[in-house]
């Protein structure tokens, strides 16, 4: 069954047209290294909670929004290759730097429960 990574990440409404930018390139390299699917979101319904919610878990500030991004692997050996090729390219490498605080970034790997 596929493996799933997925994503937090605090961006600003300045940097939205970078970071989509960004994940263009990023996709069409974990493409090539074996991800079936790649989907990143732009927050547009993202209320307060009363104890956490999409905001606070990344610490948005200002008019940060929160990007909601997943990446599907057809294993995890698969993805776990596919990562370490894709933080080894030099082609990720010349990426620069990221239009986000990395630091606040939420990140993980998920065992598919259901797919229908």
């Amino acid at each position: 069954m596929s493996y799933i990574d997925g994503f937090l990440i605090p961006v600003t409404a300045a940097n939205k047209e970078a970071y989509r930018a960004m994940a263009v390139k990023s996709a069409a390299l974990f493409k090539e290294f074996g991800a079936t699917r790649i989907v990143e979101s732009w927050g547009d319904a993202l209320p307060d909670g009363k104890t956490t919610d999409f905001k606070r878990a990344v610490k948005a500030e200002g008019d940060e929004n929160v990007v909601f991004s997943w990446i599907e692997w057809p294993s995890k050996a698969a993805r776990d290759s596919g990562n370490e090729k894709f933080m080894n390219d030099p082609r990720m490498k010349a990426f620069g730097d990221m239009p986000f605080d990395g630091k606040r970034m939420v990140f993980g790997g998920f065992e598919v429960l259901l797919q229908s």
